[in-house]
């Protein structure tokens, strides 16, 4: 049954794009709950971007933590600060280029991650 809301708009992708940025929980809502049922281009690219960055991410984080450990030297832990810096960066690039409806590649990743996940 269809009703005559005000509210009612077509999701061109944009959502699920912005909403794929959200840390790796942002990524499953936005994959699971957004995406399965409106495949677009859009949300595609971002949701390809997204999930390199975020899994990109985990692996580093987890690497820089290990050398911590090993050389437990405190310059390496404003190491694992400034790629945390640049997570979040990389974070609002990706977010505002979804919002804005742009297929415009991460610096570092973003070519790569296209040829990664082609399924998505």
């Amino acid at each position: 049954m269809e009703t005559n809301s005000p509210f009612k708009t077509v999701d061109s992708g944009k959502n699920a794009a912005v909403v794929s940025y959200i840390f790796l929980l942002g990524w499953l809502i936005s994959y699971f709950a957004m995406y399965k049922d409106n495949k677009t281009a859009l949300s595609s690219y971002h949701l390809r971007q997204s999930l390199l960055l975020h899994l990109g991410m985990i692996v580093l984080y987890v690497a820089v933590t290990i050398l911590i450990m090993i050389v437990p030297i405190a310059l390496i832990g404003y190491l694992s600060f400034v790629v945390y810096i640049a997570y979040i960066i990389l974070i609002i690039i990706g977010a505002i280029s979804a919002n804005n409806s742009e297929q415009k590649p991460l610096p570092l990743i973003g070519d790569k991650a296209q040829t990664m996940f082609p399924s998505i």
